[in-house]
């Protein structure tokens, strides 16, 4: 009895050692070397990053949030924490602040770091997934369908191992569409819409919404449209999940749905 009881402590510490991954979370990383935008770029452009610090070739989640490109703020999401992986949550310039392209142009930039930097903490930089919840979806789209935006950085788009948005606009952004004077309830394709750059060669693409009959005013439907684009230009690799039930703030549900692509993917 002695002897099943000592196997079983030494179990129960082992399996507790194994899920004990030591992690580390920087906070207020500046991503431009060198702002030439003022004090307000200098101030939010910054992000936090939270690694394992005991493993090596772990993937990378870049992390955009949500706010209509005018609020929030960067934060680690609790459900991506101890899952032997690194979360980049990045800050942006927001409007009135600032009007577009500068949103796009921080992203960029962020996720330039991210493949730049990520091997001096022991990532793989040939395992990053550039994510986002609703603008910060719409950011995450564009960065990694219209080439332009990383091939400043002497990046290609196609680096990316893939991108997993929840609720993300497809179409022009609507703080976008608000700078030209025009209502939320117009859409818009123009060269700020995701869309606009669908092509058949772009990373792995997996998009996440709500319930089309309660998303914020039809995001169910851009996803779908971009969907269409995508495999109309020979894109194959993307897929379309709806989440029954929720309205825009599907974080919670999609989070899982976010890690399962991932561990998928390794």
């Amino acid at each position: 009895m002695k002897k099943v009881f000592r196997l079983i402590f030494i179990l129960f510490f082992a399996a507790s050692f194994a899920q004990s991954t030591p992690y580390k979370t920087l906070t207020d990383i500046p991503y431009y070397e060198n702002p030439v935008d003022g004090t307000y770029q200098e101030e939010r452009c910054k992000l936090d990053l939270y690694y394992p610090v005991d493993n090596q070739n772990f993937p990378t989640v870049v992390w955009f949030h949500g706010g209509g490109l005018k609020s929030g703020s960067k934060a680690i999401p609790e459900q991506l924490k101890g899952k032997d992986l690194a979360v980049v949550a990045v800050n942006y310039r927001l409007h009135p602040k600032v009007n577009a392209p500068k949103y796009i142009e921080d992203a960029a930039a962020a996720v330039a770091w991210v493949f730049k930097n990520i091997d001096r903490y022991g990532g793989d930089n040939k395992q990053i997934y550039v994510c986002g919840f609703s603008s910060g979806g719409y950011l995450s789209l564009m960065v990694s369908l219209d080439q332009k935006w990383l091939k400043k950085y002497k990046l290609e788009a196609n680096q990316i191992k893939g991108v997993i948005t929840l609720s993300a606009t497809t179409f022009t952004n609507h703080t976008i569409r608000k700078e030209y004077g025009m209502e939320i309830t117009q859409a818009l394709i123009d060269h700020y819409a995701p869309v606009y750059s669908a092509r058949g060669d772009a990373p792995r693409i997996t998009l996440i919404t709500g319930d089309r009959e309660k998303e914020f005013f039809g995001m169910y439907e851009e996803n779908a449209y971009l969907r269409r684009m995508l495999k109309i230009n020979g894109h194959e690799k993307n897929e379309l999940i709806e989440i029954g039930g929720y309205g825009h703030e599907i974080t919670e549900a999609g989070l899982p749905l976010l890690l399962k692509r991932i561990e998928f993917l390794k």
